[in-house]
């Protein structure tokens, strides 16, 4: 049972208290010092709410706080005392306490805050991450709740262990054993360091040989040590790869640990078993792709910081005076502009202004509401702008991992390269939604006359015009995607982006709090998925997965454009149950060696995949941008939701499928025919 703590030194205040709350129904105790507080919170859980006095003799209120806080981040703490002033505020707030009030205090006001605070305090588990599980059931124990599902966990133990212990499957053996002949039949001729393996050599003997792992031979005479693996050990370490890969993908789908654990405990999987030295896995970890993401984060923020952002979205709305403006000129500029641009940051700022003219528009016709024209600009602006992913590196961070995984088989395009074979697509889908939308929504609008550009000029009005600081942040911005477009294969794409962070904090733009502030976690879980790539590659189990996958495929669909429709559409369906960093993070290693192994260019296979893993349109789950488009769907007023999580369904559906058949007839069987490789 959940229970108060009261801590008063006035011994009547402090009993009438605890009585009136009690008569009220809340289980509570009472103490009078700070210390012996303290002291309950730690034993005893059961502890929700502490009602908690400032002056006391001892300790303070403020200490007692301080100290509550060090060990239960959680603990929802409010405040209530005589001697209240602005300083004492400002300190109760910097220890995170719930609320401050002051005596004497309205018992119904109170008990207003205590069940507010109980309220939010799930809220406040989530901001700190620990686990909220509703007591007394071992099954919703078991389930648990985001990042902590000791259910999924367990599960995934147990096929991790599964899959390392069972007897390795006769084919990985033979794929791994076999000596390199140089010709065209070798069956491991889709491994990504076949290029680099001596004649004769197995790919356990050069995985030995080149990651200094298994036997330590040295004899007399020789300056080096030598290494070598059975073929049971070389196989042993391929099911760890195997087995790392399906408990990633698990934990980064279903959320049973926070994503920055799941990065680290693929790292510690590949220390622990020997898969590579500590120095090699750190710059598994570190690859450019990590540096360039962390990179876009960085500069994204600094975007927003300045207002840039708003800018670029008000001008991207300012031709729309008309319902066909919308769909046919806004999001084709929309989908560009989030080929280069964070997609999140541009979703952002611009679903409150679409929010501001669908209000307006209504309004101004007299209706209550509008659910086609709410249901058209939501998902229309979400699914432009996922699909803008395939334009540019830059695009996204599901991007950098394909061109780490790429660089890993030693065929990475450049900043240029990508741009060709990949933003012809975007326009041309942006045309394709604006189209689709158009024939489902359009005719059941109850608003007759859309003028969104006259609505959004008294926005533009407030904001006032540019000045320096967002003439400098888009001055640097311009510099740093000419430096991709030119030098890219020379710095590679962390590179300009290191430099363009370096320039905005010589102006005092980007200050070092600005990139402590960044999503961390994000850049982790693409460390990780580089260190995973690379696992995955240099022991063969990429290569035996992706022999695996050519062997089930119809031989129209096993080489060629229609490999690179198989993939797409297995990235394509899986993006939208688990996020596009982590689908290709899981897929795009088994991917790419399907290439090689089917006498495909590498680039059309993994760019296949990179483009398909941009649909995530059926679910809020798959992309930060649905999400961030269905929180900020409500009525103002109201606060009704208008777009539901069926809209995202229904359309969604058909507009995944109708993102797979352009990037099949457009692109594979187009102009990428066209362009060649």
């Amino acid at each position: 049972m959940n229970k108060l703590l009261i801590v008063d030194d006035e011994d009547k205040f402090r009993e009438i208290l605890q009585k009136h709350l009690e008569l009220r129904g809340f289980a509570s105790i009472a103490l009078s010092d700070g210390r012996d507080a303290v002291k309950t919170v730690k034993g005893d859980p059961d502890i929700d709410v502490v009602i908690l006095d400032r002056k006391m003799p001892g300790i303070s209120g403020e200490q007692v706080l301080k100290e509550i806080k060090e060990f239960r981040p959680e603990l929802q703490v409010i405040f209530l005392t005589g001697h209240g002033s602005v300083s004492s505020a400002m300190e109760v707030g910097k220890y995170d306490a719930y609320t401050y009030l002051e005596k004497p205090c309205d018992i119904d006001r109170l008990i207003e805050v205590i069940e507010a605070a109980r309220a939010d305090a799930v809220h406040a588990m989530e901001r700190h991450e620990i686990p909220h599980v509703e007591k007394g059931s071992v099954w919703k124990w078991f389930l648990g709740t985001h990042n902590s599902r000791p259910g999924i966990m367990i599960l995934g133990l147990l096929i991790f262990l599964g899959i390392i212990f069972v007897p390795a499957p006769r084919r990985m053996n033979e794929l791994l054993t076999a000596p390199k002949t140089e010709q065209i039949t070798d069956p491991h001729l889709g491994y990504a360091y076949y290029s680099k393996m001596k004649s004769g050599e197995t790919i356990a003997d050069y995985y030995a040989r080149s990651s200094s792992v298994g036997e330590k031979n040295k004899k007399e005479g020789e300056k080096k040590s030598s290494y070598s693996l059975s073929a049971g050990q070389a196989a042993f370490r391929a099911k760890v790869m195997l087995g790392t890969l399906v408990l990633a993908a698990l934990f980064w789908a279903s959320g049973a640990v926070p994503v920055g654990i799941t990065a680290l405990l693929v790292g510690g999987i590949m220390y622990l078993m020997d898969i590579l030295k500590p120095d090699d896995i750190a710059q598994a970890y570190a690859k450019d792709a990590v540096i360039f993401i962390f990179g876009v984060l960085a500069v994204s923020k600094v975007i927003s910081k300045t207002g840039l952002d708003r800018r670029i979205g008000l001008l991207l709305l300012g031709p729309v005076k008309s319902l066909p403006r919308f769909l046919f000129i806004f999001l084709p500029l929309m989908g560009i502009s989030c080929a280069f641009i964070s997609e999140h940051a541009l979703v952002a700022f611009i679903m409150p202004m679409l929010i501001l003219v669908y209000m307006a528009s209504t309004q101004r016709e007299g209706l209550k509401s509008d659910k086609a024209l709410a249901t058209l600009f939501v998902l229309s602006l979400c699914y432009a702008a996922n699909c803008g992913g395939p334009g540019s590196p830059a695009a996204g961070g599901r991007n950098a991992v394909m061109l780490g995984i790429l660089t890993d088989y030693g065929s990475a395009p450049s900043f240029v390269e990508w741009v060709k074979y990949g933003l012809p697509f975007v326009p041309v889908m942006g045309l394709v939604i604006g189209l689709y939308f158009y024939l489902a929504l359009g005719k059941r609008i109850k608003v007759k006359q859309l003028n969104a550009s006259k609505i959004l000029k008294q926005a533009s009005n407030k904001i006032g015009p540019m000045d320096k600081k967002e003439y400098i942040t888009a001055i640097v911005l311009i510099g740093l995607i000419l430096l991709w477009i030119t030098s890219s294969d020379v710095l590679g794409m962390g590179g300009p982006v290191l430099l363009a962070l370096i320039a905005l904090n010589i102006f005092r733009i980007l200050r070092w709090k600005d990139i402590t502030g960044i999503h961390w976690e994000v850049v982790a879980l693409y460390a990780s998925a580089c260190a995973l790539g690379k696992g995955l590659a240099v022991t063969g189990a990429a290569l035996f997965m992706a022999d695996g996958f050519i062997g089930l495929l119809p031989d129209f669909m096993s080489h060629g454009e229609g490999l690179a429709v198989a993939v797409s559409l297995f990235t394509g369906i899986t993006t939208n149950f688990m996020s596009d960093g982590a689908t290709v993070s899981a897929i795009g290693p088994i991917t790419v060696p399907m290439a090689t192994i089917s006498n495909t260019h590498p680039w059309m296979i993994g760019l296949a995949t990179a483009f398909a893993s941009s649909f995530a349109h059926m679910l809020i789950i798959g992309t930060p941008n649905n999400a961030i488009a269905y929180a900020m769907a409500k009525d103002p007023v109201t606060g009704e939701q208008l777009v539901t999580l069926g809209d995202f369904l229904k359309h969604g559906a058909v507009v995944l499928l109708l993102s797979l058949v352009v990037l099949w007839l457009w692109v594979f069987f187009g102009y990428w025919r066209i362009i060649g490789f």
